[in-house]
């Protein structure tokens, strides 16, 4: 039987389990889609090509498996080159396919014709062109192997389109199998026994959890682990839910005083990054960084005890060598005391504000309202500045992979793209966006393909008329009058998107309104199939009152 170079594409996602595509229409890659019907493989088109590849990226994280978006050549790849930059950051092992101009055109000026492989390569693990069809399955399921070995990442494959539409007979065509290893690498045995000698002999250490052990699905053993030796854990980026948030062992409020009186960290996946200050958490600290990329061991940061491996077999191995270490491992109940004490001090003084009846609303009310919503069906996605960050001070995270939010590269406008992939992928979750006012309108005509594909997403929109993060500073350092660019529409009707829609909108002003205008949005969300909006009126100087918060300004 003859088969075209789309279809080839199609039958290697097919064989790696990918049940979406998600792209914005192109004369270039038309073929691909051509071959996703004969796969059965399900096309989800956006409004523009950077919500594809986000939605792609969203994808990757929820299945822990590679994440698909196809785009035309030219404009339709450069759209989507900050989606691609923003998985790279976030270890997340997008495939971007990119359409071209044909062999025979390339190089005299053809439509959309630019340099792409080149352009990607910085920002991926992998960036190749394929020029004979008949490589198609060869070189589409290497790309895979790279993107989702060792630590994870988005890889970048463009294909001409006469590549695409060429027949060739597919009794001829060799479709790779077992292609890559599913094996976890273990540490180095010296040097688990060195980190269980530190840990033994603590006084007060300290877990960091990172997205590596939200990828190296570890959340149970990562649970049974801190239980066990009784260990204070901090969870980080993906690795937020890989422990809930309420568990006694897990104290986020007092990340900054456990590390400056740590006296040993177990960093498990962490970069030290800006996020962790650089790893300047005290000189006389010692620490032992765990992570797949032996890059990133020592990276800002000399390091104790430096392990490359897999989290979850890593911390196996560390439990096993703690079990038979010749030191006593101590209990740390004091320990541990001390930061629960800390976390309680820190949520009693933001409770003042999470309890406000202020009007404008207040950021952590609005985060207080909207943590009643929550249960272990509910999908977040965070996608904003201020709102946000106040918000993942409060908001009670209990599973690995319900918390979605941009990662180290702080790319706004994931908000909608994310809860597409979530939505297609977990139908019968609810899937919350946390948007600011700013970040919404990045990427908000997704709301369009929310509602052509019935997908009953709830945005919930923190508007206060500016770009809160950056204006606040900016009137702190330098005076109101000299505050440009920061300001966004005062009191801006959002909820009206979802009315042009189909959807359901509503609009908040009242502290005791937030929960049941989402419960509104919800069970019309649901009953009609259509996504909606809640625009929730928050202080545009809320996070200036609150001690609490105040750090957010400077």
């Amino acid at each position: 039987m003859n088969i075209h170079g789309g279809r080839l594409v199609a039958c290697v996602l097919k064989n790696e389990n990918v049940s979406h595509l998600f792209t914005l229409c192109g004369g270039h890659i038309a073929s691909i889609y051509d071959g996703c019907i004969d796969e059965e493989i399900k096309i989800i088109d956006t409004r523009h090509e950077q919500a594809a590849a986000h939605a792609a990226d969203a994808y990757a994280r929820l299945t822990r498996g590679i994440g698909v978006a196809a785009v035309t050549a030219g404009p339709g790849v450069t759209d989507a080159v900050t989606a691609v930059a923003n998985a790279y950051y976030a270890n997340s092992p997008l495939l971007l396919l990119g359409g071209a101009a044909p062999l025979e055109q390339q190089g005299r000026g053809a439509l959309q014709e630019l340099e792409q492989v080149a352009l990607l390569k910085p920002i991926t693990k992998y960036s190749i062109a394929i020029h004979q069809t008949e490589r198609i399955p060869e070189l589409l399921t290497q790309a895979i192997r790279i993107a989702l070995t060792g630590k994870p990442g988005p890889v970048f494959v463009e294909i001409p389109f006469d590549i695409l539409i060429q027949f060739v007979d597919e009794d001829n065509i060799k479709f790779p199998k077992q292609y890559r290893s599913t094996s976890r690498a273990y540490g180095d045995l010296a040097q688990i026994a060195r980190a269980a000698e530190l840990l033994a002999n603590a006084q007060h250490p300290v877990v960091l959890a990172g997205t590596q052990v939200y990828w190296d699905d570890a959340s149970n053993v990562l649970r049974t682990f801190v239980e066990k030796f009784n260990l204070p854990v901090f969870p980080n980026g993906m690795g937020r839910g890989t422990i809930p948030m309420n568990h006694p062992n897990c104290l986020p409020l007092g990340r900054g005083a456990a590390l400056k009186g740590a006296d040993v960290v177990l960093s498990l996946g962490v970069p030290m990054d800006f996020r962790m200050r650089y790893g300047d958490f005290g000189d006389e600290t010692k620490l032992i960084q765990v992570d797949v990329d032996a890059a990133e061991i020592g990276r800002n940061r000399a390091v104790d005890v430096g392990i490359v491996g897999n989290a979850r077999a890593v911390i196996d191995q560390l439990s096993d060598a703690l079990d038979g270490t010749t030191t006593r491992v101590r209990p740390y109940d004091a320990w541990l005391a001390f930061l629960q004490g800390v976390q309680e001090e820190k949520h009693t003084a933001q409770a003042e504000w999470e309890n406000s009846n202020e009007i404008p609303i207040h950021q952590l009310r609005l985060a207080h309202e909207l943590n009643k919503i929550l249960d272990d069906d509910t999908i977040v996605i965070a996608d904003g500045g201020d709102v946000v960050g106040l918000a993942a001070k409060v908001l009670t995270i209990t599973k690995p992979g319900q918390w979605l939010d941009p990662g180290p590269l702080g790319c706004l406008g994931v908000g909608l793209p994310f809860a597409l992939a979530a939505q297609v992928l977990y139908p019968n979750k609810k899937v919350i966006v946390l948007n600011g006012d700013g970040s919404f309108g990045l990427n908000g005509m997704e709301f369009d393909t929310a509602a052509r594909f019935n997908l009953p997403i709830v945005t919930v929109i923190g508007n206060d008329g500016q770009w809160g993060e950056i204006r606040l500073p900016q009137i702190a350092l330098m005076g109101e009058e000299r505050a440009v660019a920061t300001q966004l529409a005062p009191k801006a009707q959002y909820e009206k998107i979802a009315d042009a829609f189909g959807g359901y909108g509503e609009c908040v002003t009242e502290p005791n309104e937030i929960v049941p205008a989402i419960q509104r949005a919800f069970a019309n969300a649901h009953s009609a199939s259509k996504p909606s909006i809640v625009n929730v009126m928050i202080d545009p100087q809320g996070v200036t009152k609150a001690d609490a918060v105040r750090a957010y300004v400077l």
